[in-house]
């Protein structure tokens, strides 16, 4: 029977040491600025010029979300005319496993 080599510096074995075939794989990322929850008449009421208040303070850090899981916190720039999101935090590994918990 053969049996994949394995490193024992890292316990890893000798196939998967180089990530590079998952590199590809498409992530969906999201920035949420906020949210908020309406009744569904006063969605149907809203309007050009209609604000909309939200669970989060001004100057409150952005969440980064990947595949809907958080992974950093952030805030808003503007860069050639477009916007972007400066990260000031990212969640510690261990937080991103415990936030995978149902």
């Amino acid at each position: 029977m053969n049996t994949p080599d394995v490193d024992s510096n890292s316990g890893r074995s000798g196939g998967f040491d180089n990530i590079d075939f998952i590199l590809d794989i498409p992530l969906e990322v999201t920035v949420r600025l906020g949210s908020a929850k309406l009744p569904i008449k006063e969605l149907l009421e809203l309007g050009a010029g209609s604000v909309i208040e939200l669970n989060r303070l001004a100057g409150d850090p952005l969440e980064v979300l990947v595949n809907n899981k958080l992974v950093a916190r952030g805030e808003a720039v503007v860069v050639n005319d477009k916007f972007g999101i400066r990260l000031t935090e990212i969640i510690a590994p261990t937080e991103r496993i415990l936030g995978l918990k149902p």
